[in-house]
């Protein structure tokens, strides 16, 4: 299909009147808009879902009906408005600490991923020719790069996280979960919102909407946020604070009840982040298989350089080269929304676009070594979605059809600077003393896909009694994916280096950046994945369910480029086969002493065939990662979610899970760096001792994967009392949240220097808030000011520098809100 046919289907679609939807997808359902209450909807009060951590009737769509989140046969966390707003989670990273089983991880926002139950994105990777094994869903709308998880939450009402298999009733297939973003709707009601926060580190964040009708069936809302703080550490080189944050959103929603069965939603939204980030700085260094005068400190020595501190938690950096991270996205969507007897129609029609503009230092130093990296991207997306969810006698059903098209176009360079000879040619070579070998050296690289994805899908729900369901799934799913990787490498005079032969000099100029190109290089392919659960409700308040799940990850291209022998790029490794995923689990939701307590428990089992994961080439001098298939991984564990709230006074919850986590069959895996760079090209197990040769692959089976705890914790409390201050009838209330986790692998290959010890992270909130939406409140994050490491990573070159992006420090201020 071209993208021209493909955007004629969208925008017919989205003018038919007769294209229409039920309730949203599996978000909770916010009936804020205050509108006439259509059939089978229920209104209910907001609150109920700003208590989400300890409501026993939160109301979800996870199965396009509207139900009680307790009577879902889907492990689910459900996260509202007030929950947001009172432990400061303006985005998916703040959101992962109070979710045990949710990882986020970001160098920055391109190299970021969103990780359920430790499956999702390779970690430390970024290729734009693989799909995300976790959904990111905003208003029912499917965004193909995590890049948005880094941005602020927009006028957000409520965020689940459905953890395990999705695709047979979503639009993108999806092997680890989805979080599902739902909007504040407009209201018929005029109703308007602020909020002021201010705090250390020159924190400030400013958060509005209003919404309101305009005319008897036309309802309008507008929502900006603004959040900004200096950064928190210091470069030396340039007397500025990086690793910032400066961020701007905006959103407008309209609403237009054409009749009264059909809803027209079109909304907009527009993001922009552009900070001075993102600086990895140094960590430690930790010896590996180079000769000793070609790592770290033998190549600092010779260049009589030392980092401004070798304590990371000085937080002290001298990078040298420009560092951004501008990242935009927005887009259109019309939801369309048709109410047809027992059943309802819906159409999703959308497109998005992200525009990435970064700078980096990759040589992670003072040096000049590597002066200019960066890859800026731009990317389209156009999604279609078709529903129709209906009833009969004793079952229930949705039949859907997806389409989803992206345009990606990346143009990357990299650039070497003097320093770079005498840092990446062996010393051995008079050419290491000469600086003008790699000086201007310039790899300019076009990467370029076009990328998509159709699926007919459908979910069953069959009540074989009042007690006993049967939900069998399916999904036929085709992806079609070309792309093209040309890299063009250039000499400090603009002098093409040849990708074979040459001089001494292009023979050391090839070894740094190696010149390579592929075009039309294609993926396709069916699949079909398919579900089975099977639930048992012995009373109102039990809910016992067991599912079995077969489905995959799309495969896909390498766009980072492949390994090259002989001056010949290696084209058979360009594919990525799909991961193929078996899901078992099983689960047990109960609430008890009057609903005011719930708990609830589920046991998981994950197998995953041709796990997409970095491996190296073993064939090369120059170590390149790529993506190729592991054998088998696995992850499999428990989780268990306690609430409980006694009183008006008083709600408590804790939530934990257990992971046990590996590669069952992983030979051909990276070296951990302490194994790397000695070039014996062998094959070996475990990792050992720093000395001799190293191997080309190692078989790291058994080990970990990258990412997961083994233990993880989120756990809070509110109290509250009324009083009466200034005149004003409220409460006063004190909270506290925190999390918990244990030690974690931060490298592809589990390495000595790159296991992260566990930490626990408490944050505490006092305030007074009113009936009529008045609410100040203090806060403070990481109370005790722990220092920890969000990430730590090994560096190119096997020189034995280790670097990290430290922790948040202690934050503290103060909110006013005010709600009408």
């Amino acid at each position: 299909m071209s993208l021209k046919t493909f955007s004629f289907l969208l925008l017919a679609s989205a003018s038919s009147a007769a294209l229409a939807q039920e309730t949203p997808p599996a978000d909770v359902t916010v009936q804020e808009a205050q509108r006439p209450t259509v059939p089978g909807e229920t209104q209910r009060d907001p609150e109920d879902v700003q208590r989400s951590s300890a409501s026993a009737d939160i109301v979800v769509t996870a199965r396009r009906r509207e139900e009680q989140v307790q009577d879902v046969p889907i492990p689910i966390s459900v996260v509202g408005v007030k929950e947001l707003d009172n432990t400061g989670s303006f985005n998916v990273a703040r959101l992962a600490q109070l979710q045990p089983t949710l990882q986020f991880y970001s160098t920055n926002p391109r190299n970021s991923s969103v990780n359920i139950r430790g499956l999702g994105a390779p970690l430390g990777l970024t290729n734009d020719g693989i799909d995300q094994g976790v959904g990111v869903y905003i208003d029912q709308v499917y965004l193909s790069r995590v890049a948005v998880a880094t941005l602020d939450f927009l006028d957000v009402a409520q965020i689940e996280t459905l953890r395990g298999p999705q695709g047979t009733l979503y639009g993108k297939n999806t092997v680890a979960g989805a979080i599902n973003i739902t909007s504040k709707a407009p209201s018929f009601n005029f109703e308007g919102r602020a909020e002021l926060s201010v705090g250390n580190l020159e924190f400030k964040q400013a958060k509005a909407s209003i919404s309101g009708p305009l005319g008897e069936d036309v309802a309008v809302r507008l929502g900006v946020a603004a959040t900004s703080r200096r950064g928190t550490v210091f470069n030396v080189a340039t007397g500025n604070y990086v690793n910032e944050q400066d961020n701007i959103g905006l959103r407008g929603t309209l609403l237009w009840r054409a009749t009264d069965n059909l809803d027209l939603t079109l909304s907009a939204d527009f993001s922009r982040q552009n900070p001075e980030c993102c600086a990895q700085i140094y960590v430690k260094y930790g010896p590996t298989q180079r000769a000793a005068n070609r790592q770290y400190p033998a190549l600092t020595a010779a260049l009589g350089y030392a980092p401004p501190s070798t304590n990371p938690f000085d937080r002290l950096t001298d990078l040298d080269a420009d560092l951004n991270a501008r990242n935009t996205l927005g887009g259109v969507s019309l939801r369309a929304e048709w109410q047809l007897g027992s059943g309802t129609l819906t159409s999703v029609s959308a497109w998005r676009f992200w525009d990435w503009l970064p700078a980096n230092d990759r040589d992670f130093t003072g040096l000049p070594i590597t002066t200019l990296s960066q890859n800026p991207t731009r990317q389209d997306q156009f999604t279609q979605e078709f529903r129709f969810a209906g009833e009969g006698s004793g079952f229930d059903y949705v039949l859907g059809a997806f389409a989803f098209y992206q345009n990606i176009h990346t143009t990357g360079t990299q650039r070497q600077g003097p320093a770079a000879s005498r840092w990446l040619i062996n010393p051995s070579n008079a050419l290491s003393n000469d600086p003008t070998v790699l000086d201007g050296l310039t790899a300019e690289n076009d990467i370029r896909l076009k990328n998509f994805s159709g699926a007919l899908f459908g979910k069953l729900n069959w009540n074989l009694t009042d007690q006993i369901t049967l939900s069998p799934g399916i999904r036929v799913n085709y992806d079609d994916k070309v792309g093209d990787y040309v890299s063009i490498v250039r000499d400090g005079q603009g002098n093409l280096v040849p990708a074979t032969g040459g001089n001494p000099r292009q023979v050391e100029q090839r070894a740094a950046l190696q010149p390579q190109a592929f075009r039309g290089e294609a993926y396709r392919a069916w699949n079909v994945s398919y579900d089975l659960t099977a639930s048992y409700k012995p009373s109102r308040d039990v809910l016992l369910y067991a599912t079995y799940a077969h489905t995959f990850k799309s495969g896909g291209l390498n766009l980072n480029g492949v390994p090259v022998v002989a001056g010949v790029a290696q084209t058979q490794l360009a594919q990525v086969d799909p991961e193929k995923v078996d899901h078992f689990e099983i689960g047990a939701k109960t609430q008890f002493w009057d609903r005011k307590a719930t708990f609830n428990i589920t046991g998981f089992w994950t197998i995953i065939k041709d796990y997409q994961a970095l491996v190296n080439d073993g064939q090369n001098t120059t170590l390149r990662g790529y993506l190729a298939n592991a054998g088998e991984v696995r992850v499999r564990g428990i989780e268990a979610d306690f609430s409980i709230r006694p009183s008006e006074r008083f709600n408590l919850y804790v939530n934990g899970a257990y992971t046990d986590h590996e590669y069952v069959e992983f030979t051909n895996a990276p070296c951990p760096p302490e194994l790397s760079g000695g070039g014996s090209g062998a094959v070996i197990g475990a990792p050992g001792v720093p000395g001799g040769n190293s191997p080309a692959v190692c078989d790291i089976s058994g080990q970990w994967l990258p990412g997961i705890s083994k233990w993880a914790f989120s756990y809070g409390a509110e109290a509250n009392q009324p009083v009466k201050i200034f005149g004003k009838d409220g409460e006063l209330y004190v909270g506290v949240d925190a999390n918990s986790r244990s030690k974690f692998s931060s490298n592809a290959s589990r390495s000595i220097y790159t296991d992260i010890d566990g930490y626990t992270l408490a944050n505490l909130r006092v305030g007074f808030r009113t009936d009529e939406g008045l609410n100040i409140f203090t806060w403070m994050r990481n109370v005790f000011d722990k220092q920890y490491f969000d990430v730590l990573a090994t560096t190119p070159g096997n020189t034995g520098l280790i670097s990290g992006n430290v922790g948040d420090p202690r934050t503290y201020g103060v909110t006013v809100g005010l709600s009408f």
